[in-house]
């Protein structure tokens, strides 16, 4: 299974959160794990608003690392136009098409890891398969 993991999700891993466990254990499969430097961007600066001093460190260190490990979609101009189909197609926030956009370019069986019921939502109404909420 290829499991595209959102910004909803991924915090979790480093952020003791309501259904942290579940997210920590859902990334935990043998999933082959897919993300984009979107899902970087708002996974930092949540870090950073939620963190401080020594564990504000620690959590970027471990945070750089998985991205090791990840495969990390394009932000090309074929998952922006992805993405920007996904917009009109569901009304659905920008970055959340973004995220979309991104799942969808990492093939048609991937199955979206997210926290974000109105990104779910929107991945539920183009097809995708969903899990987290």
């Amino acid at each position: 299974m290829t499991l595209y993991v959102d910004s909803s999700a991924l915090i979790k891993r480093y952020v003791d959160e309501h259904d942290s466990d579940v997210a920590v254990e859902l990334m935990r499969t043998d999933a082959v794990l897919v993300t984009s430097r979107l899902t970087e961007v708002e996974t930092r600066r949540n870090l950073t608003r939620l963190l401080h001093g020594d564990d504000l460190e620690r959590q970027r260190h471990a945070l750089s690392n998985d991205l090791d490990v990840f495969a990390l979609v394009a932000l090309d101009a074929t998952t922006m136009s992805t993405a920007a189909r996904i917009a009109e197609q569901t009304l659905c926030r920008s970055l959340d098409s973004v995220h979309l956009g991104a799942a969808r370019r990492a093939g048609a069986a991937t199955t979206l890891l997210t926290f974000d019921t109105r990104q779910a939502s929107a991945a539920r109404q183009i097809g995708m398969d969903v899990i987290g909420v």
